[in-house]
C-alpha cells in the first residue's frame, strides 16, 4: 500500500534552521509553503515552523558518517556543542558515546534544540 514516507519535525525558527541545516550541516534542502525539505540521499524530511515548538526529546536524525571523531571536530569547528551524557548513556570528554556493543555516536541540536547525532556504524 505505502512505498514512500517523508519524515517530518518543527521547530521554532525557520530561519535560524535553514542557516543551520545549510552552512552548518551542508544539506541541500527546498523551500514552500513556509517550510524547508531536505534532501538526504534521496530521503526528503519536512522541517515546518510551529509557534508552540517543543523540541523533540529523542533524536530525529542520524547522520552515518565513516569517521564519529573526524566528524565531530568539522563539526565543532563550525560552533556545534556536543551532548554530554553521564547516565546509561556516558560520553566521552569530545561528546562521543564508545560503547562496544553499538555505534560510537555523538549527539547534538539544532537551532530548535531537536536531537541530532552523527554516528559510525561497526
Amino acid at each position: 500500500m505505502f512505498t514512500k514516507a517523508i519524515s517530518g519535525f518543527s521547530t521554532n525558527d525557520i530561519e535560524k534552521a535553514k542557516a543551520f541545516y545549510k552552512d552548518v550541516l551542508g544539506i541541500g534542502f527546498t523551500e514552500r509553503m513556509g517550510m524547508i525539505e531536505l534532501s538526504v540521499d534521496g530521503q526528503r524530511v519536512m522541517i515546518y515552523p510551529k509557534p508552540n515548538h517543543e523540541p523533540a526529546t529523542y533524536t530525529v536524525l542520524n547522520f552515518p558518517v565513516d569517521s564519529v571523531d573526524n566528524a565531530v571536530d568539522e563539526l565543532t569547528a563550525k560552533g556545534v556543542r556536543f551532548e554530554q551524557y553521564t547516565g546509561d548513556i556516558k560520553t566521552d570528554e569530545k561528546g562521543i558515546a564508545r560503547d562496544p556493543r553499538g555505534p560510537q555516536i555523538a549527539w547534538f541540536k539544532d537551532p530548535g534544540g531537536n536531537i541530532l547525532s552523527v554516528l559510525q556504524e561497526p
